[in-house]
């Protein structure tokens, strides 16, 4: 859609259609609400004075970026949102050309845009100029602070928007620093305050000093004192939701050809009064009725996540020991609760994963018992701290590891797929799963007294596929695996965490041409070796399963004990592929990839009649 050259009334209209698009499509198919809300009229501004065609439009975490999607030709298909081979929740330039960069995680957008900026110097590029939409909590990681450091110094010309929605940055000094944004914010004050710094370099000595004093002291009371110190230009705060004050200030932060951060003020949930403000719920919501703003669908009191927030606070409430950190995700990891009981024991550092692990680390050197709870996806993001602040020193730091394996509509920024592999090669490393919610509670209780080192348990973020019942729990033991069933061929089926669920629901499958064996790992690193030794002797055949990709998975550790031990097994692996998942459903993501039970079991069976044929033709 075409902005240029629209009046004032026109593209507020504009603003109007796309918030009731989103409302109609989010109430629907679920996504990211408040934000995108909040966001629309500084998107309608920033295409109306930029060209994202040109001009790299970078988009912070980009779950707030579904107006630039509907004003880039995909307005009838935005019905597919976060649909299986439908439109994306996030940016993503196998979608659009005015998709820059694709982007699940926060705090990436400065980064992206300074290389973007380098780019375009290098190319000589007249006219083009990245321009960046980052939210005030994406403001809270490192990685931002690392690119405004070197942008800075660099000064490559760029546009920030910072949509301020909920820090009280101004708060404080609010009238002032409004009055003086708008004197910023004026050609005018732009254009004397360029003469004044080019009188202040020929002024005498004192009358330059004082001059510099006055300056100085001027910037003090403005919110934007840390970006002026840092060699960016600062304009702000305005209002977020005005479109000619936006439109205005984008003009002339673009004209000053300088690296400029716009600060926004905006209101999540922008236009639809039940999800307005600072309301964690509204961020992220599957489907509900318009209306009301009642959920189509109750969320389960029994999830996995339910289960490890309730299992930690009973500790939590035996033993003063145990701590415990998330970054920005209080509700979505289960700390929510112990973070309101014991505010002096659990902590939400924002979106901080390498702070939040490398300060869990100093607690279990004091003695606590800290417990880091984030998701797969996201503990990437402190990978460095894992090794080098808790492996090093074998600290007993306890990670709780939510959303492993499919996660579905977020798609391949969140898929939590990787972190066996990640993680098992850590030395001093421990790493289990449970594979039903009674398991794990009895995980969580042991990783609570766990000393010997960092100990990690991952779990998935709906049900597990294992019904209670079906197996007895008993408590963890340091590195023991757990036999299930017995089978009269020579086939065992190995799972582990939620793989155990799988394996077994497909047993059930080939029950009439195979009985199989059945074991739960329960530990990957470290391996049972002695019960792995005895299964070897009556099993020839390993189908291993889990949630996690095959490359550093199960199965590759296993078959490093097979080649360190000459076990005479043939194991397969019936993990997930070396690429990344796309978004949908997870019923449609597994269906389509083969990983459901029937994929599972059609794959279990032609694996094993290859062995049988090539069995027969050696006989």
């Amino acid at each position: 859609m075409n902005l240029k050259g629209k009046t004032l009334k026109e593209l507020e209209e504009v603003s109007l259609s796309i918030r009731e698009r989103i409302l109609e499509v989010v109430s629907h198919n679920g996504g990211h609400l408040s934000s995108t809300l909040g966001a629309v009229e500084l998107i309608v501004g920033m295409h109306t004075v930029f060209d994202s065609s040109r001009d790299p439009f970078i988009f912070d975490v980009s779950h707030q970026a579904y107006a630039h999607k509907l004003l880039t030709g995909r307005w009838e298909e935005f019905a597919t949102l976060r649909q299986f081979e439908g439109v994306s929740g996030f940016t993503k330039p196998s979608e659009s050309e005015h998709d820059y960069f694709i982007a699940g995680h926060s705090s990436t957008s400065i980064s992206l845009a300074v290389g973007a900026a380098k780019a375009i110097s290098l190319s000589l590029e007249k006219n083009r100029m990245p321009v960046v939409l980052i939210g005030d909590g994406s403001m809270s990681a490192g990685l931002c602070y690392e690119a405004l450091n070197e942008l800075g110094d660099r000064k490559y010309p760029m546009v920030i928007l910072l949509n301020d929605n909920e820090m009280s940055i101004a708060e404080p000094i609010g009238a002032i620093s409004k009055y003086l944004s708008q004197a910023i914010a004026g050609r005018f004050f732009q254009s004397i305050k360029g003469k004044v710094e080019k009188l202040l370099a020929h002024l005498p000595e004192g009358a330059s000093y004082m001059a510099k004093r006055f300056e100085e002291s001027l910037k003090l009371i403005t919110p934007g004192i840390l970006f002026e110190e840092l060699g960016l230009e600062y304009i702000g705060p305005i209002d977020g939701h005005n479109l000619k004050e936006i439109i205005e200030t984008l003009r002339i932060a673009k004209a000053m050809n300088k690296p400029v951060i716009i600060h926004a003020q905006t209101l999540k949930g922008k236009g639809y009064k039940i999800a307005e403000g600072p309301r964690e719920h509204w961020h992220g919501v599957g489907p509900f009725d318009l209306s009301s703003g009642e959920p189509l669908k109750k969320p389960c009191s029994s999830s996995p996540t339910d289960i490890f927030s309730r299992t930690l606070l009973e500790l939590a409430k035996e033993d003063e020991k145990v701590v415990g950190v998330t970054a920005a995700m209080p509700s979505g990891t289960g700390l929510s609760a112990l973070v309101h009981e014991f505010p002096n024991r659990f902590w939400d550092v924002a979106i901080a994963e390498q702070h939040a692990v490398t300060s869990m680390a100093a607690l279990a050197k004091e003695g606590y018992k800290p417990f880091v709870a984030i998701y797969s996806t996201f503990l990437q993001r402190a990978y460095d701290q894992i090794i080098h602040d808790v492996g090093i020193m074998k600290l007993p730091v306890k990670f709780a590891i939510d959303r492993g394996g499919i996660v579905g509509e977020d798609g391949e920024t969140h898929q939590g797929i990787l972190d066996i592999g990640y993680l098992r090669l850590i030395p001093h490393m421990t790493l289990m799963a449970p594979r039903s919610n009674e398991s794990l509670k009895e995980a969580v209780k042991f990783a609570k007294d766990f000393s010997l080192g960092p100990i990690a348990f991952r779990y998935p973020r709906k049900s597990f596929v294992l019904q209670e019942g079906i197996f007895s729990e008993s408590p963890f033991l340091y590195g023991k695996a757990e036999r299930l069933m017995e089978g009269k061929d020579e086939v065992l089926f190995v799972g582990f965490g939620n793989g155990v669920g799988r394996a077994y629901e497909v047993s059930k499958m080939v029950a009439s041409e195979y009985e199989v064996g059945l074991v739960d790992l329960r530990f990957v690193k470290p391996l049972d070796h002695e019960t792995l030794w005895e299964l070897s002797k009556e099993y020839r055949y390993w189908l291993v399963f889990s949630d996690a990709s095959k490359v550093g998975g199960v199965a590759s550790a296993l078959l490093e004990w097979k080649a360190e031990v000459g076990a005479e097994v043939e194991i397969l692996s019936m993990e997930l592929e070396d690429e990344y998942i796309q978004h949908g459903k997870v019923e449609q993501v597994e269906e389509e990839i083969g990983f459901d039970v029937k994929g599972l079991s059609q794959k279990a069976r032609e694996r094993l009649e290859r062995i049988a044929n090539s069995q027969r033709l050696l006989v």
